[in-house]
């Protein structure tokens, strides 16, 4: 989209300003948000609408177009994450009443970008496609609490505000990040939603860099000691094996990523989800 520098940036800028509360935007709108003039957002909107990012509505207003469908049913069937640890998904949900998720981490955001559900299981709070919040929850913590030391840092420092509350410490936050990389999982009680807990794992990419979670919500109310441990022993199997499985694919000798099937790709993954299965029974 960009052909002169910087202009790649600020097109992104109008994408980003659509979210959950503000999904329409008008042109007089997004020049108060970014500061562009007329003549200059004119043309970058023409760009967008050419490429099927955005969409005129009746009054004027815009909004998000086809081509971002287009590019989720891509990355659904691309996205090497995906296809790695959608069998351990479905074997979760599989084996525990709850919703399975699997979450990425870019930028600052924690996204759900696949799931799995047994029947009556409680109704996640975060479909597949809404950010989730970066101060509670399991799935946050596990995922903060294995990031590189500088980074956790500029986290504590940048958004004080919302991941230290007013009766904890920095230092507090620290120490409960480093028990949950020693545990290798991390459980919340109704942090999230109302009355459901929350067993999250890990999945570390190259040098143990966290680049999403496996996790399972489920009923709190039904919750015995006995399901936690089973449910939390599976999510930490799980966590593994799939960072195993996504490092191994990422250097595997004379393959090209670019040219590897998805269908070969799941092949592996059913084969390992298949080991992982009666190992656990």
């Amino acid at each position: 989209m960009s052909s002169t520098s910087g202009s790649g940036d600020r097109i992104l800028a109008i994408l980003d300003l659509f979210s959950p509360d503000r999904r329409e935007w008008s042109p007089d709108a997004i020049m108060a948000a970014l500061g562009y003039s007329r003549p200059t957002l004119y043309r970058y909107l023409k760009t967008l609408k050419a490429a099927g990012y955005l969409v005129s509505l009746p009054g004027d207003g815009l909004t998000l177009g086809p081509r971002v469908t287009e590019l989720d049913f891509l990355m659904q069937r691309s996205d090497p994450l995906i296809a790695t640890a959608s069998p351990f998904i479905a074997l979760l949900a599989g084996r525990h009443p709850g919703v399975a998720l699997l979450t990425r981490w870019y930028g600052s955001k924690i996204l759900c970008v696949a799931s799995d559900r047994s029947p009556d299981a409680p109704v996640s709070s975060y479909p597949r496609g809404q950010p989730m919040p970066l101060a509670r929850g399991a799935i946050s913590r596990v995922i903060l609490a294995n990031l590189a030391r500088r980074d956790q840092e500029r986290l504590i420092a940048e958004r004080r505000d919302i991941l230290v509350g007013p009766d904890t410490t920095a230092d507090a936050l620290r120490e409960t990040y480093r028990a949950v990389r020693r545990a290798g999982v991390c459980i919340a009680w109704g942090e999230v939603t109302p009355g459901v807990v929350g067993v999250a794992g890990p999945i570390l990419a190259a040098e143990r860099t966290p680049i999403g979670a496996i996790s399972l919500t489920a009923d709190a109310a039904q919750m015995t000691e006995e399901r936690l441990a089973a449910i939390t022993r599976d999510i930490r199997d799980s966590a593994a094996a799939i960072s195993g499985m996504f490092c191994a694919r990422q250097h595997r000798p004379g393959d090209d990523p670019a040219l590897k099937s998805v269908a070969s790709a799941d092949q592996d993954c059913r084969d390992s989800a298949q080991h992982f299965r009666r190992r656990r029974q």
